[in-house]
C-alpha cells in the first residue's frame, strides 16, 4: 500500500533538476527508467518495517532557468513494477485490496509549485493520484547534482526525494486486527525517490 506512495515519491526527485543550470530559458529533462526508482516502507505488525520499490519511473521535467517557479515536473509510475522481494504478499498489493492494478494501472504526481527552500533543497507541491484518488503531497527534494556527460554524449544529473502519506487518503485501506489490537499494516508510509535524468535536445522550429 505505501508503495503507491513511492511512486509519487520518484515524481518529486525529477523536480531537482529544476535548480540545475542551463544555457536556454526552458529545458527539457526526462528520468531515465533504468536507473531511478522509487522505494517505501510500511510498519509490519507494529514491530517492523516491509520495505519495497516501483522499478518503472517515467516522467518529464521542464525546467525555467530564469524563474524555478514556474518549472513543472509530470510523473508516472508502473504499479505493476512493485517489489517487496515475496511473490505472494506483491500479488496481494496488486489486488484489489491495494493497488487494484486491473483498474488502476499507474500512480502519477503532477507538480503545482517549486520552491526553493534552502541551497540544494526544493519543496515540490503537487497532485499525486493513487488508485484513482488525488492529494496534495509535499516532496522534499536533495539536489540535484551538478550535471555530467556520459560516454554517448548526454547530460545527466540525478536528484533524491522524501515524503510520507497516510495510504488511507488514497483509498488503500485492508487491515487486519491482531489478538494484543494492533493492526497488521501501518497507516503512514515512507517514501524516498532516487532519480537519474537526461536533458533532451531543444526542439527546432522550422521556418
Amino acid at each position: 500500500m505505501g508503495q503507491y506512495l513511492s511512486r509519487i515519491a520518484v515524481t518529486a526527485g525529477l523536480a531537482a533538476v529544476l535548480s540545475l543550470p542551463a544555457g536556454a530559458a526552458t529545458s527539457e529533462w526526462r528520468i531515465d527508467p533504468q536507473h531511478s526508482s522509487a522505494q517505501f516502507s510500511v510498519r509490519h505488525m507494529a514491530i517492523s518495517s516491509v520495505r519495497g520499490a516501483f522499478s518503472k519511473v517515467d516522467g518529464t521535467i521542464v525546467l525555467d532557468d530564469k524563474d524555478i517557479t514556474k518549472s513543472t515536473v509530470d510523473v508516472t509510475i508502473d504499479v505493476s513494477t512493485v517489489d517487496t522481494r515475496e511473490p505472494g504478499r506483491d500479488n496481494d498489493l496488486r489486488s484489489d485490496h491495494f493497488f487494484d492494478v486491473a483498474h488502476y494501472p499507474a500512480m502519477t504526481f503532477k507538480s503545482k509549485k517549486v520552491v526553493q527552500a534552502a541551497p540544494g533543497k526544493l519543496k515540490v507541491t503537487g497532485d499525486l493520484t493513487i488508485r484513482g484518488a488525488t492529494k496534495e503531497v509535499v516532496l522534499d527534494v536533495e539536489g540535484p547534482t551538478a550535471p555530467v556527460k556520459d560516454p554517448w554524449g548526454n547530460q545527466r544529473a540525478a536528484a533524491g526525494a522524501s515524503a510520507k502519506i497516510n495510504r488511507k487518503d488514497f483509498g488503500v485501506k485492508w487491515n487486519a486486527t491482531m489478538d494484543n489490537g494492533g493492526v497488521v499494516v501501518g497507516d503512514d508510509v515512507n517514501i524516498t525517490i532516487d532519480v537519474e535524468m537526461i536533458k533532451q535536445a531543444p526542439v527546432k522550429s522550422g521556418n
